[in-house]
């Protein structure tokens, strides 16, 4: 839903995407987007199955200042990818943890 450029800052992988439209929402609560948006997302793998998942969002035309949320990823060996950011059809609220 944007554009998005990758690349290695040491041993992490960051993309940052801009692009975007308004047409889509920042997150699942309804939080808006404009098209000024820039998200930087940075992946660091911390250690077998633990990958840390840092995101920084800005856009002047809805916020004051950036903001960031830091999340740990865990493998889940033997599961399958589930469908997540899609609302049609979307077969995945029955398996996260609340």
């Amino acid at each position: 839903m944007g554009y998005s450029v990758g690349r290695w800052e040491g041993g992490s992988l960051v993309a940052d995407t801009i692009g975007f439209t308004e047409k889509a929402w920042l997150d699942i609560m309804g939080h808006p987007r404009s098209e000024a948006a820039r998200i930087r997302e940075g992946f660091t793998r911390r250690d077998f199955g633990h990958m840390e998942m840092e995101i920084t969002m800005e856009d002047p035309k809805y916020y004051t200042r950036p903001f960031t949320n830091k999340v740990t990823l865990n493998l889940l060996p033997d599961s399958d990818i589930i469908e997540y950011v899609c609302t049609e059809n979307e077969k995945d609220m029955q398996h996260l943890n609340r």
